[in-house]
């Protein structure tokens, strides 16, 4: 079942590493430069994080706004018309319904992390900002504009803030030198390794 969205996901990949290898370069020279000139030292999980999301967001970009032939007819602005034409056994499912939710789960999560909000309002919103101007965009520029994609994402930013709640009650139950900035470090850089890994390797 994890077919389709494992074909998605490689597919991204090859589609957008080389945008990810110049930013990832451009970014990480002109931190360490600003770094050296304001004699700052570095917090390495935070810079992580921040370098994270902003790679997240060009791959988001360049994916969304990747031209497709489509009609106007292909548009959808009526609320579950797509996700219920889905057989929820099927590759489509997974791969338009469920791969719509994941693309938005790092939206969530990232938006809860660094606005450190217990309140689900405001992650939700910006999420719902984000998807919006998306589909709308879309719609601009010839691809296809559907309701939906707005629903699942909405869900995927849910699902992220969720994520986010989760790891924020576990973290208040483990040891004070777990909030250490040197275990916070060493944890994001495995995190990053895993995730890494786990993307090559799916």
């Amino acid at each position: 079942m994890l077919g389709p969205l494992s074909n998605t996901i490689h597919g991204v990949i090859s589609f957008t590493w080389p945008m990810v290898l110049i930013s990832v370069i451009i970014l990480v020279s002109f931190r360490i430069a600003y770094l050296f000139k304001n004699h700052e030292k570095l917090v390495l999980y935070k810079d992580l994080l921040i370098l994270s999301f902003i790679i997240y967001i060009l791959c988001l970009f360049q994916v969304v706004t990747f031209q497709d032939d489509t009609s106007w007819a292909s548009n959808n602005f009526i609320p579950f018309k797509e996700i219920l034409r889905y057989n929820i056994t099927s590759n489509l499912f997974f791969k338009n319904v469920v791969g719509n939710m994941i693309m938005f789960l790092p939206f969530g999560l990232f938006a809860s992390l660094y606005l450190k909000s217990d309140n689900i309002k405001l992650p939700i919103t910006l999420t719902l900002i984000a998807s919006v101007s998306i589909e709308t965009v879309q719609l601009a520029i010839g691809r296809v504009f559907d309701v939906d994609d707005i629903i699942l994402n909405l869900l995927g930013g849910i699902f992220g803030y969720l994520i986010y709640k989760l790891l924020k009650k576990i973290g208040e139950k483990l040891p004070s030198f777990c909030h250490s900035e040197w275990f916070l470090d060493i944890l994001s850089v495995i995190a990053l390794v895993v995730i890494v890994w786990v993307i090559i390797t799916i």
